[in-house]
């Protein structure tokens, strides 16, 4: 049988909607019940329908609020199904946020992978590059190298074929003194790593002496507190013990005395090779250094110079030398190190090596291939006696010649000598780049023309430098005794800006007054007439003489020329006129003030010897002055005042020395 259902009842849905639209009646204000569809009975007369009876509306009000009751329930049913439902909707769509977000992550970490992938196969493909890269610049290079050490058999076997009696002698000398050194070298390192590993060993033995010690010490503070008969037995017997030890070590001492005498005489004589052959390499980076143009090599030949000073220093503390011995030659190598330092800190900054910092190389290369000749002398002919005297602290040959040695390098140290405004440079515009530029050729002509009496016999083209805003072409220049001479020649004009060859100046035959006029000789020769002498001095036989221009009764001092002859030979071994052909133009300008109005203006403590005008450099620009040389007391003094105004423009003081002067 088919359920019937009345067309009053509704589906749940419906009822939902009844629900929520009571809901929002009574919300309103409103409040209403739910419209019901209401039966009604036909009746016969009108009382009873306008008076029902009290029963029925009692009955119909019940059924109203089973209704309510039912219909609230259906709500929060409704209520909880709509929660669920959307709960669940909610559900379903974080999964498919989830679903989605790890199927990015999956894809942003697969295209990271690949990524990866093709960055590594770039980097494995670079560093491929560069190894191929690496091979074929080491193989160029060695093919470099080959072709180098061809054309250096091929010259040195052109060398060989030509040399004359005298010079392959030398050569077999030199390389004779070569293998000797390098020997010497060798034999001095074998013997420090023997003396670094016997110095180990008796350092663990002491350490393990005085660990037994220590026991000892403790092991007798323990038998102390129980001291007796037996530990006054004990002691009678290790004193006995003891004596019979002493006699045999002095026994044996007396045997070993010999053998201590010779490791004390070996010691000093490696360590006089290390230091003959530091030195020597010393010699070999300065020599180098003094001629060099390029930073790299400059740069390199200095690190060297600095850990040749440093060597040179601690083989000197391992020689019982005295403390004024010490102390000169220390001072000497503190020196060099020094300039080393200063002078690598320069070339860090971008800067190049100046024609005064150059001039000290070469006294250092002096002082230096001093020491290391009087060095290799005493090396090759000390004897076993004179080494034992040395060690033991007697005198001998040995102290002497160190003696010597130190005096040598003091005499060197005090050659601190110079004119006033000597190293200013270029002031103003480069008079130079007006003049035409010349070949390589050219120059090499100009230079043979310039040596002309130096019996100058080969060439060589060393390269180009450019110093001072002078660029030169180098040049060394062979006499027939082998003598070299570094020369550079101006690439505008073809002059001689710079020269230096080594002499060996021992004897003084000729005075500054002929040395002077031998100078201006030479000049002569070079076309530069017109100049004046404002500052000689002696420095180990040879003469340090400061020339500058002359015009119109005034010392033009940017125009400045620095000679150096040897006193020995009469002959010029240097010079260095940068200076003069940088600023060589005309003076013009007269004094505003007399010398006797200037001389009013200074202080009333000086006493005027001599007085000159003078255009000197001030802040890159000349300056006519008056230049008075003053004493105060015992000093002496040289103070420029400006010829127009009569303000002080410079005061230096005069020091003298054992070799000449300097100013401060």
């Amino acid at each position: 049988m088919e359920k019937k259902i009345g067309n009053n009842v509704s589906s749940g849905a419906e009822k939902v909607e009844r629900v929520e639209g009571y809901t929002a009646e009574t919300v309103n204000g409103t409040a209403k019940a739910p419209a019901v569809k209401k039966t009604t009975k036909k009746t016969t007369s009108t009382k009873k329908t306008a008076s029902p009876k009290k029963s029925g509306t009692t009955k119909g009000s019940g059924k109203r609020t089973a209704l309510s009751k039912a219909e609230k329930k259906e709500k929060a049913a409704a209520e909880k199904r709509l929660e669920k439902a959307k709960k669940k909707e909610a559900q379903k769509e974080e999964k498919k946020a989830d679903k989605i977000a790890l199927k990015q992550k999956k894809i942003e970490k697969k295209a990271e992978i690949k990524q990866k992938k093709l960055d590594k196969k770039a980097m494995v493909a670079e560093k491929k590059a560069e190894r191929k890269q690496k091979k074929l610049d080491k193989r160029a290079a060695i093919k470099e190298k080959r072709i180098e050490r061809k054309a250096e058999r091929a010259a040195r076997k052109e060398l060989l074929r030509n040399e004359t009696k005298a010079e392959r002698q030398k050569r077999i000398e030199r390389e004779k003194k070569e293998r000797i050194a390098l020997r010497r070298q060798k034999a001095a390192a074998r013997e420090k790593a023997r003396e670094n590993k016997m110095a180990s060993r008796r350092a663990a033995h002491e350490r393990r002496a005085s660990d037994r010690k220590h026991r000892r010490e403790q092991k007798t503070a323990r038998k102390e507190n129980r001291r007796g008969f037996g530990g006054w037995l004990a002691a009678v017997i290790s004193l006995g013990v003891a004596t019979l030890v002493l006699g045999t070590v002095v026994t044996a001492g007396a045997f070993r005395l010999n053998d201590m005498a010779g490791i004390g005489e070996t010691g000093a004589r490696t360590t006089l090779y290390e230091l003959v052959s530091v030195s020597e390499d010393m010699d070999n980076n300065l020599s180098k250094l003094r001629i060099s143009s390029g930073v790299d090599e400059q740069r390199k030949l200095l690190t060297n110079i600095l850990v040749d000073s440093a060597l040179i220093e601690s083989a000197l503390e391992r020689l019982p030398v005295d403390a004024a011995t010490s102390t000169d030659i220390s001072s000497f190598v503190n020196e060099t190190n020094n300039f080393a330092s200063s002078m690598l800190a320069r070339l860090s900054e971008g800067k190049t090596l100046t024609s005064a910092q150059k001039e000290r190389i070469m006294n250092l290369y002096t002082v230096n291939q001093k020491v290391c000749g009087e060095l290799n002398e005493l090396a090759t002919h000390m004897t076993q006696s004179d080494v034992m005297d040395f060690i033991t602290g007697n005198e001998g040959t040995m102290s002497e010649s160190f003696g010597s040695i130190g005096g040598g390098i003091h005499e060197q140290a005090e050659e601190i000598v110079d004119a006033p405004f000597a190293k200013e440079g270029n002031i103003g515009e480069n008079r130079l780049s007006d003049l035409p530029e010349i070949t390589e050729a050219e120059a090499e002509s100009k230079a043979r023309e310039y040596f002309s009496a130096y019996h100058v016999g080969e060439v060589t083209f060393t390269g180009e430098t450019t110093a001072s805003d002078v660029t030169c072409y180098n040049f060394i220049l062979k006499d027939e005794n082998g003598m070299e001479i570094f020369a550079e020649i101006t690439k505008n004009g073809g002059k001689l800006a710079f020269f230096d060859c080594y002499e060996n100046c021992t004897e003084k035959n000729f005075a500054l007054d002929t040395c002077d006029k031998l100078a201006k000789e030479f000049l002569s020769g070079l076309g530069i007439e017109n100049v004046e002498a404002v500052w000689l001095s002696d420095a180990g036989m040879v003469a340090n003489i400061t020339y500058v221009a002359k015009e119109g009764g005034a010392r033009i001092y940017p125009e400045v020329i620095r000679v150096r002859v040897c006193e020995s030979k009469g002959r010029v071994v240097g010079i260095d006129a940068r200076g003069y052909l940088l600023n060589n133009e005309k003076h013009s300008g007269k004094a505003g003030l007399s010398e006797a109005e200037a001389k009013e203006l200074l202080s009333g403590e000086l006493n005027v010897t001599a007085c000159n005008l003078a255009v000197i450099p001030v802040g890159g620009r000349r300056v006519l002055c008056y230049e008075f040389a003053c004493n105060a007391g015992e000093e002496q003094y040289l103070v420029y005042l400006d010829a127009d105004t009569g303000a002080e423009v410079e005061i230096f003081r005069v020091k003298n020395s054992a070799t000449g002067s300097y100013l401060e």
